[in-house]
């Protein structure tokens, strides 16, 4: 536990490192990079490039700082940092190279302001919170060791099938080299695959795109402008090929209940929904699965969704494309609006209500769930930001 004076500090402290603080983790980086190259792997290098990355850190610092005293009300964003943390891969001897460098950062930024006492403060600040977050892991990694099928670290797997799911998007089939089981995972979880392009380690985490039980993990990926690792993943990697997988994990899961089930998704961030759909299809549970796609060539997985909703008398779809083809057959041209969604709900409002996609429609989906009053504590989503920049 920190002292009165080491807290009292902090807190006097806060309104300026805030109001800098994106000056300092935009500082931050770049020295960690060059300090300790050997962590550039665990960042998606275009999450640095749009400044989301930094963006995510700054406001995380500014909350556990303003929140310093009353770390409960953190237990949420704490939550989704292990999970990112152990989808990662991250170990306990990488946190004194991030205070090491977070907080020369900081003294460079605030200059003459960052006085040995202050610095003193913040560095027994972020001792408390590295301590938090590597017992908090630590249960995460043991636990998914001692699941049947479990391990902890990486796992060699053998990719044994490739399948185009439309004309941006293909799903890969990964199973164990070593022939063993894989474990039960959440729908909605995700893997992180490990490669190796020219030279460079990378890591990025994907969705698992179907529910568990099967002997493979099935991850499917959008071929990203310019993407370095979807373009590999795309173009190289062939049935045969070797990679290493870490366990699975997040905390954007379809959680137990008997209420309707809104999965509400936009281009490839159908992938989850299609997990969390194969896996709730059977409960009987009502399922109002709405996708919104530029128009068929880009819709994954329709054949699939609609041979469950003619088969299943609990699911309804509906398809929303913005820029159809001549050929196309959506139920619903342009963007999906609160009256579409109104529209497919009816009178039930008592929904739990998923939804995933690029930011713009993470906005708009949130904004609906708000209008339509879907209870706050039923809206479920995943994003790499702050959750108020979907607040339009």
């Amino acid at each position: 536990m920190l002292d009165a004076p080491t807290i009292n500090i902090i807190k006097a402290t806060v309104p300026a490192v805030q109001q800098h603080a994106e000056q300092i983790t935009q500082c931050f980086y770049p020295l960690m990079f060059e300090r300790y190259p050997e962590v550039i792997p665990y960042f998606n290098q275009s999450h640095q490039g749009s400044g989301s990355q930094p963006r995510a850190l700054a406001n995380a610092v500014v909350a556990y700082a303003a929140n310093i005293d009353n770390l409960g009300v953190l237990d949420e964003a704490v939550g989704r940092i292990v999970q990112k943390h152990c989808a990662l891969g991250i170990q306990p001897d990488q946190y004194p190279i991030v205070g090491e460098c977070l907080l020369a950062a900081i003294a460079q930024v605030l200059g003459e302001a960052a006085t040995p006492e202050i610095l003193a403060a913040w560095g027994a600040a972020y001792g408390q919170l590295a301590d938090l977050l590597i017992a908090a892991e630590e249960s995460v990694y043991r636990s998914n060791e001692q699941k049947p099928g479990g391990w902890r670290g990486t796992r060699d797997f053998e990719l044994v099938r490739r399948e185009a799911e439309s004309e941006v998007i293909t799903s890969f089939y990964f199973r164990p080299c070593d022939g063993g089981a894989l474990p039960d995972y959440a729908p909605g979880q995700f893997i992180t695959v490990l490669l190796d392009i020219g030279g460079q380690s990378v890591r990025r985490n994907y969705s698992l795109s179907d529910a568990p039980g099967s002997d493979t993990f099935r991850i499917s990926v959008k071929r990203e402008p310019q993407g370095v690792v979807s373009g590999f993943l795309h173009d190289q990697l062939q049935s045969g090929d070797r990679v290493q997988l870490l366990p699975p994990c997040g905390d954007f899961v379809l959680r137990d209940s008997e209420r309707p089930l809104v999965l509400l998704t936009g281009g490839v961030g159908i992938t989850p929904a299609i997990s969390m759909l194969n896996s709730a299809i059977g409960s009987g549970r009502r399922i109002h699965f709405i996708h919104a796609a530029l128009n068929s060539g880009a819709h994954a997985f329709r054949g699939h969704v609609d041979a469950l909703a003619a088969a299943n008398d609990n699911l309804r779809t509906c398809y929303v494309y913005n820029e159809p083809r001549p050929e196309c057959q959506p139920h619903v041209e342009g963007l999906v609006s609160a009256e579409l969604v109104a529209g497919q709900l009816g009178e039930e409002r008592d929904v739990d209500y998923y939804f995933l996609g690029p930011k713009p429609f993470m906005v708009q989906a949130r904004r609906i769930a708000e209008e339509l009053g879907v209870p706050a504590g039923q809206v479920h989503f995943e994003f790499f930001g702050p959750a108020e920049e979907l607040v339009a």
